[in-house]
Parts: structure tokens; sequence; C-alpha cells
């Protein structure tokens, strides 16, 4: 009688055992990771999860990860129903960089937890927020003054740092700060846009960062697949936004090209849309398959070079390759930064995107000068951790007498203090900013 087919549960064990078969030689192996402290157990009985597997899981369930829904990418997303979020850029990245290490043999547990924390410690109004909250730490903005010895203390900010502060230190779901992600998970979400060994921002911790080595080849394709994400999908909401035209479109030589090698399936075609459609599916797929067959020579000619022929090879290598080792073309790369200026130049510059920068001028200043000269504004949990991080007397337990004293005395004079507000404000979504915004400066009676 033939035995009865059943199911065999594959534990982290089996799953590493299975990756370890089927990834690259150049791939990074989970069985690996390093993390700074140790997973508690919790009652589990046992695990079925890699250690990329888990923090990707970990990143999913972020607060952090959720406030994304209502933060923007370019235009205003509660304008209209189809503008790209901070949420919905995040995942066609997460799906770029999956297709980019599926093709080369790469981790794509790896690829996609980097890629879904990539951009979690964006500021609300998208970039131009992140300008807003650079000036004033520079004290540069005469709105919100600081004192000297605060803007020589406090640093700056770049969004990439934020993400990993985030994950590091302001996520609260364990007994410890943070995440506690792998360090290669960690390394990835700093790396996925420019870093440098040293950069005047308060990062709870360096280990494990390789700041003055080249990324992994997972953090890499997440890089690249920022890039390719970010640019044809801002082409597709200015195309619905009106800020460009199709024709202004098909006039680029990237355009072109996706034109040229759709034939008639696109020359025929006289809906509007659907030629929109086909031309930006046909561009990412231009880009991706480029990258594919680009970094795959690249790969084999440094593997020739140093000699390698397996996992170990490479690993003994991997702190000296190219930092661009996934990379387009020289051809394509020329074609995709010919659409990048376009893109900047009618879309990024369009009047709409520019109201937003106004509006988060206007907004995040306002905030941040309404925390400062009155801490009390400040949600409790805010004060709380000022409280926690630097001694000083919880503000709420204080006599009211007592209270101006010590804020002019110690949370004005502290760039732990300042840092906390950055902290607060970059965590904001879009709406809850302006919401917040209006209570403060326009309530209703």
């Amino acid at each position: 009688m033939a035995e009865t087919a059943r199911i065999e549960i594959r534990t982290r064990t089996r799953l590493e055992q299975a990756e370890d078969a089927a990834l690259a030689f150049c791939a990074l192996r989970s069985s690996a990771a390093t993390r700074r402290l140790p997973i508690a157990r919790e009652g589990r009985r046992f695990d079925y999860r890699t250690q990329f597997q888990r923090d990707r899981d970990r990143i999913l369930h972020a607060r952090a990860f959720r406030r994304l829904k209502h933060k923007t990418q370019v235009y205003v997303p509660y304008a209209s129903d189809h503008p790209r979020t901070r949420l919905t850029h995040t995942l066609e990245v997460a799906q770029i960089a999956r297709t980019l290490a599926r093709a080369l043999g790469l981790n794509e547990d790896l690829v996609e937890a980097v890629a879904l924390a990539h951009d979690i410690g964006h500021t609300p109004f998208g970039h131009s927020g992140e300008r807003v909250l650079i000036g004033i730490l520079a004290g540069e903005e005469a709105s919100c003054p600081l004192p000297e010895a605060v803007v020589r203390e406090v640093g700056t900010f770049k969004h990439n740092y934020q993400s990993l502060r985030v994950v590091d230190q302001l996520e609260r779901r364990y007994d410890h700060p943070g995440l506690n992600l792998t360090d290669q998970v960690r390394e990835g979400i700093l790396k996925h846009t420019t870093w440098k060994a040293r950069f005047p921002f308060p990062l709870p911790a360096s280990d494990g960062l390789r700041l003055d080595k080249p990324c992994h080849l997972e953090g890499q394709a997440v890089a690249l697949a920022d890039e390719i994400a970010q640019q044809t999908h801002d082409l597709e909401d200015g195309l619905y936004a009106e800020a460009v035209s199709l024709e202004e479109v098909e006039r680029l030589d990237a355009a072109a090209a996706v034109i040229a090698h759709s034939g008639e399936a696109y020359s025929r075609e006289r809906r509007r849309w659907r030629k929109a459609a086909l031309l930006q599916r046909g561009l990412i797929h231009m880009f991706v398959t480029d990258a594919v067959e680009n970094t795959a020579r690249a790969v084999a000619r440094l593997a020739a070079r140093h000699g390698v022929t397996d996992h170990a090879g490479w690993m003994a290598i991997a702190d000296s390759i190219p930092a661009t080792t996934v990379a387009m073309s020289k051809r394509v790369a020329a074609l995709f930064a010919d659409l990048k200026a376009f893109i900047y130049r009618f879309i990024i510059n369009h009047q709409e995107v520019n109201r937003q920068d106004h509006r988060a001028h206007l907004v995040m200043t306002d905030l941040f000068r309404a925390f400062h000269s009155n801490p009390l504004t400040l949600p409790t949990y805010a004060l709380l951790r000022f409280h926690e991080e630097t001694g000083r007397p919880y503000l709420r337990d204080l006599a009211i007498g007592k209270i101006p004293a010590e804020v002019a005395s110690f949370y004005r004079s502290d760039a732990r203090f300042v840092r906390l507000i950055v902290d607060h404000l970059a965590g904001m979504s879009d709406s809850f900013a302006v919401e917040e915004h209006g209570a403060l400066y326009h309530p209703h009676v």
C-alpha cells in the first residue's frame, strides 16, 4: 500500500540548507546573519523563519511602517486616490528589488527586508520636510532659532540615517529599544542612498554597519530598485496630474527606445491611457533587464579577476567590490539620467509640488517652534522619553511655577531635546502634521 503524502515542516535549519543550495555564490546567507542582541524565545516551540524573514516580519508590524501610508512621495496623497504615497513607493521598490534578486540568485528575504524599511524614517511632505529639518538643525531657520552650542552638538538630518534610528532605537515592541534587526539589514537600510563613514548624525550604534565598506549586493539591488521605482512612478504620477504630456515624454530617448521595441503594439494604439501604461511598463522592463544582465557580467568579471569559485571565495573579496556592482550599463544609465533630469524639470518643479514645499516649510517650522518654546505641547511619551534619557524630572509632575525655569535651563539648551522634537516631527504623517498644526495655530472654537 502506497504511503500517504504528507508535508514535512521546514524548520529554520531546513530553510537555511535549501537557501544555501539555491542562492548564487555571491549572495548573503541568512545562516551567517548577525545581531547585536539575542532573540528571546518567548515560548516558541521551534523556529521556522530565517533570520532575514524574521526581520521582514518585524518591519511589517512596526508602527513607523504603517505611518508610511499617509506620507507624501511627490504629490499630496490625500488630494486624490491615485498618487503614490511613501508606502506604495516602498512596495514598488520591494517588488523591483525582489525581481532583481531572484534573477541574479541573491537573497530575496534580505532584499525585501531592506526595501520595506529603507524609507521608514522619512519625514512628512517628502524631501521638502527633510530640507526643513536640515535648516532648523543648522541654525539657518530664523523662525526657529537655536543656541549656537546646540547647533554645534545636535548634528543634522538625513532620512536613511533616520530610518536606521527608527529601527535601532525609536520603535518600542520589546524589552530593548528598537527592532533588533540583523546587521545585514541595518547596513542595507543605511546604504540605500549616499552615506559617509563620518557623518554628524546621532546613530544609536554604528557596530555592524561597515561604514567604510561598500554595501552587499542585496543592498545595492535595493538602492537601484529605489531609483528605478522613483523615476518611473513619478513619471506616471506626473502624466496623471497633467504636469507633462504624453507627447513630451515620447520625445525622450528612453521612451523612444521602448516605443521602437514595442513596434505596432504601441504605434497602433489610440487610447492614451493604454499608451502611457505600455510606456511605463516598457521603461521598467528596460531598466531592470539591463541591470540584471550588466550586473551578471560585472560579478563574473570580479570573480574571474580574483579567482573566485564559490561563496567563501566571494566573501573574501566582498569588502572590496565596487559600491555600484549592481547597476545598469553605461548606455542605459545615460537614458535613465536623461529621464531623471526631465522628471526633475517638469514634475518635481511643478506648481503643485512646490505648493507642497511651501506647506511643508510652514507646518514643520511652526510645529518645531511650538514644541521647542512650550514642551508641554508635546505628547506624554516624548516628555517621558526625555525624562528617561536625561534624568530630569518629568515635566508634567513639576509645580506650574517651576516649569518655566526647568524649560529654560534644561530643555532649550539641550541638544537631546532638539533631537527628540526632530524624531517626533520626522515620524509624523502628512495628515497628522497638518492636524497638529491646525490644533495649535487654528483651533476651532
